[in-house]
């Protein structure tokens, strides 16, 4: 059933509608059907949307292949803890300009790839 799995997928697709529509209602405000014109805050709400999707699903396929092939519960809660941390710091810190939270949004994103990667092949 992948319980774990369907919360953290649950959790993204809300996030991914919120920044969705964020980007959605810029583009609308500032008249951007295609791109980001230069709108500075319609580029970071379509990158951190962007960003969001390249590594999202991978990492929720990791997850969920470790819960399926019964990973232990510590190693599945830090492939979504990292997952789930990440994202935020990412984006707070693409929201904000921030390096000092992008960076370990990063980190932490990677992190949830590598944990995931390594369950698999080291189970």
């Amino acid at each position: 059933m992948l319980p774990l799995t369907s919360m953290v997928a649950a959790l993204a697709a809300v996030a991914l509608f919120a920044m969705s529509i964020a980007v959605s209602l810029r583009r609308m405000k500032v008249g951007v059907n295609i791109g980001f014109g230069d709108d500075a805050l319609l580029m970071r709400r379509i990158r951190a949307q962007g960003n969001f999707t390249e590594y999202v699903p991978l990492a929720l396929i990791l997850l969920g292949l470790a819960e399926y092939r019964q990973a232990p519960e510590l190693v599945l809660w830090t492939i979504a803890g990292l997952l789930i941390v990440g994202r935020c710091l990412h984006f707070v810190g693409i929201m904000t300009g921030t390096t000092a939270l992008r960076v370990p949004g990063m980190v932490g994103t990677y992190g949830a790839l590598l944990v995931g990667a390594g369950a698999l092949l080291f189970a």
